[in-house]
């Protein structure tokens, strides 16, 4: 065939599709229960670039850095970190709402002290993701270590721990599957428990997982939080390792909690329990620092703190010292929020849930994290949820109407349309919507990045206030 045959030819086909590109309609044509879609002429004229995520992270870090790092004025540096996309928005734009934390993290060593942050989230921190970065970092400039807080049984395995359980127990969860018992509203500060009728035992083992942070890798303190049952509850510890070992009775109801200080840190402890109680977890830790607790509820966006008894909350609170609460969540919200009474009704949902730690844990400052960038297919292309954008704003306005600082992994991350980029770029998952193990380390890290730029802000403020 002569070549301007198949010029002509191939001239024809881009003819018709043009053609087609022009005249089918934008809501895409009903074909026997499905809609079929066909992109537009000018969204293949005029493609949709597509961010280099790697390029901005780098851009942005370096942005951060140079911010974080001058000394000319605290205004100046406040100003260039309200330009950066891994800013806090703070309750009355007040940028000292971190400061009594970072004076309570850094006198934790010398007063022999385990404060603790703890870290509720959705199925993206699920396995220790995201907190184990945080952790890193804050143990690293505060002291402390060990995993934090865990179940007494697996529920989703941790990176950071291995646990391992058996015995009378029964799982009591206030979110998740159906069928799991529910408890009335009592269970402690992972939202979910497992009570003991009996005998059982845990093993704690420390990971071997090559990614971890090396402070999780040995632990010292521990203390087993739990709400007893008529009857006394015997509790035997055994250094698995070191060969201690300690028994010791409690016959008070309510919320309890025991505890156990090694000589030197160990790598494998045993805790097995006799009586009826509702185990609340285990407090892991190598301290005195700051711990950082991981606790995912996976499908859940926050209404669970609704279905809470405060009281008990509050007491296992008390046996905890928390410093600081992080709420992430929103992202199972994300793709059900279409107009404004959906988006009101979820925004008192975040508000009851950060009066809820407000009531329950007076002293702690509160952090709403806010959700990523999520895809959905529209008109055959993966696109940013249309009402996402209002979502995020509508979240921040409510967290800090409710005292609350907030944090935005929508910005970042790019904002509009960059979890498309994040997947293609290996950072985000195949769903569009959660993060790969290294798109949530580098999240993580970016959390931990904005958490230290407030850090020097306070650092800087504190050596201005002693030269007066």
């Amino acid at each position: 065939m002569k070549s301007s045959k198949i010029f002509l030819f191939l001239a024809l086909v881009i003819a018709l599709l043009a053609g087609l590109c022009a005249a089918f309609p934008a809501e895409g044509v009903a074909v026997a229960g499905t809609t079929l879609h066909f992109p537009s002429l000018t969204r293949i004229l005029n493609p949709q670039r597509q961010m280099d995520v790697e390029a901005y992270l780098a851009e942005q870090d370096s942005l951060a850095e140079v911010a974080a790092t001058r000394q000319d004025s605290i205004a100046t540096l406040r100003s260039s970190l309200d330009s950066s996309d891994i800013r806090f928005w703070f309750p009355d734009g007040d940028d000292t709402f971190f400061d009594p934390l970072f004076a309570q993290m850094e006198q934790a060593r010398t007063q022999d002290r385990i404060l603790r942050v703890l870290h509720y989230g959705d199925s993206q921190i699920e396995m220790d993701r995201m907190t184990n970065r945080l952790r890193a970092y804050m143990q690293g400039i505060f002291g402390g270590g060990g995993p934090g807080l865990t179940s007494f049984a697996t529920i989703i395995p941790s990176y950071s721990l291995s646990l391992s359980a058996n015995g009378s127990l029964r799982r009591q969860s206030s979110f998740g599957d159906s069928n799991v018992a529910r408890a009335r509203g009592n269970y402690g500060p992972m939202l979910q428990d497992f009570r003991v009728t009996g005998n059982a035992t845990t093993n704690l083992t420390a990971t071997t997982n090559r990614s971890a942070d090396d402070r999780v890798r040995q632990f010292s303190r521990f203390t087993l939080l739990f709400n007893n049952r008529p009857g006394p509850l015997h509790v035997t510890f055994t250094d698995r390792k070191g060969g201690y070992t300690d028994e010791q009775d409690c016959p008070l109801e309510g919320v309890q909690a025991l505890h156990w200080q090694l000589d030197s840190a160990s790598t494998a402890v045993r805790i097995a329990v006799s009586g009826t109680a509702d185990l609340y977890g285990v407090l892991v830790d190598d301290g005195p620092g700051v711990a950082v607790d991981n606790i995912p509820l996976r499908g859940s966006s926050g209404q669970q703190f609704k279905q809470i008894n405060e009281d008990q909350l509050t007491a296992a609170y008390s046996q905890m010292d928390v410093g600081l609460v992080i709420l992430q969540f929103g992202g199972n919200a994300v793709p059900y929020l279409k107009g404004a009474r959906g988006m009101s009704s979820y925004c008192k949902t975040v508000a009851y849930m950060i009066d809820c730690v407000h009531r329950c844990c007076p002293e702690a400052k509160v952090l709403f994290v806010g959700p990523s960038d999520m895809s959905t297919r529209e008109g055959g292309v993966m696109q940013s949820y249309p009402y996402l954008p209002t979502i995020v704003d509508s979240l921040r306005a409510t967290a800090n109407a409710h005292g609350a600082a907030y944090w935005s992994i929508y910005h970042a991350m790019g904002g509009l349309n960059s979890m498309t980029a994040w997947v293609s770029q290996g950072l985000g998952g195949a769903d569009y919507l959660h993060f790969s193990q290294r798109g949530a380390d580098v999240m993580g890290d970016r959390l931990a990045r904005a958490f230290d730029n407030m850090y020097r802000l306070y650092l800087m403020r504190r050596r201005s206030h002693n030269n007066q």
